[in-house]
């Protein structure tokens, strides 16, 4: 019987199918920009396939466009272990997020393929679609259509800032599939991802075994106040709306002590009207992105937050609103993945720890239609969604090499 223990994946190739991938949408910054349904996502998805055909799988794509290649195993009719992360980028996104645990999960097939082993089921390498949501909203919509959280008739209406729809560049690139965009059985799945933040490289720990991931909202404010002349307007006599919304903003963020080192809270997007240097401003608006890996403690938090827009607006003379667009729960995952990944991990002889996911990932929306779990490996520096974003050869191996070794396991396993 061959001993699937000695198994390593080839840690060259995994580097240089990631710096070819690179190629495509490369920036002057040394990143890439392969938004979600450009052409450089199809010349993309394009090489992917290419490249998974020729490791024998058998390519399927569904109507939102994730796309699936399928390597069969001894038991045609047992359920796959799935395996993969997304393609897409931010517009100014690095090498690495998203892409690495694509082409890891490539990876792990050719190298079953060169030692010429099989598995018991079948293993699948998934690329899903339109994680990052920087084109197209909402994030995570391939995995969230795919497991039945976002409809997939609202995915495909959706219209980018040009006005064009999702459906339409899902045809114009060619990756509108016939197979259904909802979950099949699937015994388990697996998502390599680097960490996107400093505490495995602080620590000098090689892998992080995600136990879970933060819950996430996202918020819009708006504050309308009364525009007024800049030079005649007392200040005690004004309704500014972006003196509101700057109270709103100090008086919330100090108060995020109360919740803990984990809370997170980013403002962005700001705006304010009319476009005038010397009118006071009668519109101020934000987004707002807000993370705690306690639902209760999200709940605390929006609470805090309506009652600071109410108290400020209220000493401003102004109105103000608040509109939730998205609501993530928090995410545990599966002990059966949890445990493979552990005993993987340690057979290898790499330092591992356990830790929470700050960002959110397509294995969040996955994990509520079958079991599921993360493994991390280091970024440099913590840096990501940015076209400096980079991550160490030996690390990226030691990552793949972990999803060889749990997918192995979890596929002699029974649950």
């Amino acid at each position: 019987m061959p001993n699937y223990s000695q198994i390593r994946v080839n840690g060259k190739r995994l580097w240089d199918s990631l710096m070819r991938m690179a190629e495509v949408g490369k920036t002057a910054g040394g990143g890439c920009n392969r938004q979600a349904l450009t052409h450089e996502d199809k010349i993309g998805r394009d090489l992917f396939c290419e490249w998974c055909k020729s490791a024998g799988c058998e390519v399927r794509t569904d109507k939102v466009g994730n796309i699936f290649a399928r390597r069969p195993g001894f038991i045609a009719e047992r359920s796959p272990i799935l395996f993969g992360s997304h393609l897409d980028t931010q517009p100014t996104g690095g090498k690495f997020d998203g892409v690495y645990g694509v082409l890891a999960g490539l990876e792990v097939i050719r190298t079953l393929n060169d030692a010429e082993l099989g598995t018991l089921g079948p293993i699948e390498v998934v690329s899903w679609t339109n994680e990052e949501g920087s084109r197209f909203s909402p994030a995570m919509a391939g995995s969230g259509a795919w497991s039945g959280k976002i409809s997939l008739d609202d995915i495909l209406d959706q219209k980018d800032l040009h006005g064009i729809s999702f459906q339409d560049e899902l045809d114009r690139i060619g990756y509108s599939g016939a197979a259904p965009a909802r979950a099949f059985p699937v015994r388990a799945a697996l998502e390599v991802h680097i960490e996107q933040g400093p505490i495995l490289e602080k620590e000098d720990v090689q892998i992080g075994v995600v136990t879970g991931v933060q819950g996430m909202r996202w918020y819009d404010i708006k504050i309308i106040g009364i525009s007024a002349h800049a030079g005649t307007t007392p200040m005690s006599g004004r309704n500014d709306a972006v003196i509101t919304l700057s109270k709103v903003i100090s008086g919330f963020t100090e108060e995020l002590f109360q919740f803990g080192e984990a809370a997170r809270a980013t403002f962005s997007s700001l705006r304010s009207e009319p476009l005038s240097r010397n009118t006071v401003q009668s519109v101020a608006s934000a987004s707002l992105d807000i993370r705690h890996p306690n639902d209760e403690e999200l709940d605390r938090m929006e609470k805090i937050l309506r009652l600071r827009l109410n108290e400020f607006s209220k000493l401003n003379g102004t109105k103000s609103s608040l509109t939730r667009l998205s609501k993530t729960e928090s995410t545990m995952f599966s002990e059966f993945c949890l445990s493979a990944i552990k005993k993987a991990t340690e057979s290898l002889g790499y330092k591992q720890r356990e830790m929470i996911s700050g960002a959110v990932h397509d294995s969040v929306y996955v994990s509520r239609s079958c079991p599921a779990a993360m493994i991390f490996v280091p970024c440099l520096r913590g840096v990501s969604h940015n076209e400096s974003e980079s991550a160490l050869p030996g690390d990226l191996t030691a990552g793949c090499n972990v999803l060889l070794q749990t997918i192995l396991r979890l596929d002699r396993q029974f649950q």
